[in-house]
């Protein structure tokens, strides 16, 4: 099955680099192009710290269901309540830049390690499970995927998922967003330039309208809408515990006039209590100097970047460096 060619409603700003944008074929990596599709994988990692999945193995009427339903609920339970909150801030009217909003109307589905599925209100029987249903087809690819960092980095099978895992499994966790056409899109952003402060993110983007736009090299690029596709970054822990050879990147959404972009951002992240350091493997006969990043406890960091989060990521590991010594008796990963 061929790719959905990119759209052509490209920004001439963006054009080349966006042409260049990694879009990983995951079929590939069953037969003798496998070692190329690894090797864009690792490409993608250490350059762009975003790529692009088509043939992923999640079925396109499965997403296309969890698109309906999502827009369904938005229109039904949600957008009143956006409205509402854009009327009494007067959001729709400013002729200043705002810096403490974001365009966007969110509400956050916890799969991992207990679901919150059942407490959230508004969410009809239909859309919880089929909510369920894509959150167990995101879980398997993305440990899959984890594993495909693990061969690229040479680090043992099942390195990360054990990282990652603590005394409770991983965090894992749907942001279902929505943003609405704004008026304003020169003063307001959709969602403010940040890292995402956990390990493997898994994005299902409106395929019409775009947004989404990651820093490399200095210039914001546009990541493609591409139908049925999911897009996926690397966070903060990923970078920790690949010593920064791989790294998470700052990354946007762009507000529009018109059309409202859908987005299910969903996060593969270390549990709560999890000890996240760089591999032994990846600094292995190295000066103690080359270890560039600190040893933490996952909660810990999440506490710093809660306030932090639009911040500069170099100062939230420094900060976390300066705990080290103080804060932290290190043990062996947790094992499944």
């Amino acid at each position: 099955m061929n790719s959905t060619p990119h759209p052509n409603r490209v920004s001439e700003e963006f054009e080349e680099m966006e042409m260049d944008f990694p879009v990983i074929n995951m079929e590939k990596l069953n037969g003798e192009d496998r070692g190329a599709a690894m090797e864009q994988i690792n490409d993608a990692c250490e350059n762009w710290g975003f790529f692009e999945l088509v043939n992923h193995g999640i079925s396109h009427e499965l997403m296309d269901e969890v698109e309906k339903l999502t827009k369904e609920h938005y229109r039904q339970c949600m957008e009143q309540k956006f409205n509402d909150m854009v009327a009494s801030r007067g959001l729709d009217s400013v002729d200043t830049e705002i810096n403490d909003t974001d365009w966007e109307s969110t509400f956050f589905l916890r799969h991992l390690p207990v679901s919150n599925m059942s407490e959230i209100p508004d969410l009809d029987e239909d859309y919880r499970k089929v909510m369920k249903e894509f959150a167990v087809e995101l879980e398997k690819l993305a440990e899959q995927l984890l594993d495909l960092l693990c061969e690229n980095l040479g680090l043992e099978k099942g390195y990360l998922k054990k990282a990652f895992y603590g005394s409770k499994g991983p965090n894992f966790g749907t942001k279902v967003s929505n943003y609405p056409p704004c008026p304003k899109p020169e003063l307001i952003k959709g969602l403010r330039a940040h890292t995402d402060a956990g390990g493997l993110i898994l994005l299902f983007q409106d395929h019409k309208v775009s947004g989404l736009q990651l820093l490399k090299d200095g210039k914001w690029v546009d990541v493609p809408p591409m139908h049925h596709s999911i897009v996926i970054n690397l966070g903060d822990q990923l970078e920790v515990i690949t010593n920064g050879k791989y790294k998470s990147v700052m990354h946007r959404v762009k507000a529009q006039p018109d059309g409202n972009r859908m987005s299910l951002a969903s996060f593969y992240n270390p549990g709560d209590d999890a000890v996240i350091y760089p591999a032994p493997a990846l600094v292995e006969g190295e000066e103690e100097s080359s270890k560039l990043y600190p040893k933490f406890v996952f909660n810990d960091y999440m506490k710093l970047y809660m306030g932090l989060k639009f911040q500069a990521k170099e100062p939230r590991f420094e900060a976390m460096k300066a705990t080290e010594s103080t804060n932290l008796k290190m043990g062996p990963i947790a094992t499944v």
